[in-house]
């Protein structure tokens, strides 16, 4: 099964070129490896005061991951843009990374997008597939029932939304 993970690294002022043009190489770079799916970079909006950028990468396995972070071109694109960078870089997981940075919308916001996703994810998720597993013990088909929706809401539904409603989470 695919991992995807989530950085989110904070850039100086003033460095954001030099660390998108890095960026970019590292991307030329890493696509080339076979054990990495794809590359996706999501820069601060134009007119934000953040200097957040995020970087979703998707590998084949954990091993590819691994391999990936630690090779020697991770770890010579790392010190080269460290004097570019303020913060560290901080993995994310789950719904956790469609809505942490540094302009976060406001909580209501989050949970009623959460609940516009989840809603009708989990009444299509239940109505497909609850006869399928009507036979199976009741906690049973209930975790495979969640496990496809944060299937659904994490790697399909919440990416799409989030980026449909940007402007008005901001």
């Amino acid at each position: 099964m695919p991992i995807h993970v989530a950085i989110i690294r904070k850039v100086r002022s003033g460095c954001e070129r030099a660390f998108e043009e890095s960026l970019r190489e590292l991307f030329k770079d890493s696509l080339a490896r076979e054990g990495v799916l794809g590359v996706h970079l999501i820069s601060p909006p134009q007119g934000s005061s953040t200097r957040e950028y995020g970087v979703l990468r998707t590998f084949i396995n954990e091993r590819e991951r691994d391999d990936f972070y630690g090779s020697e071109r991770f770890g010579q694109w790392q010190q080269q843009v460290a004097a570019l960078t303020e913060a560290d870089r901080r993995e994310l997981h789950g719904l956790e990374a469609w809505f942490s940075n540094a302009d976060s919308p406001p909580r209501w916001k989050m949970a009623l997008l959460t609940w516009l996703a989840l809603w009708p994810i989990s009444a299509l998720v239940a109505i497909s597939f609850g006869p399928v597993f009507e036979n199976l013990p009741a906690l049973v088909s209930s975790a495979i029932i969640a496990a496809a929706i944060v299937f659904c809401l994490t790697w399909i539904v919440m990416p799409a939304l989030v980026q449909l409603v940007h402007s008005w989470l901001r």
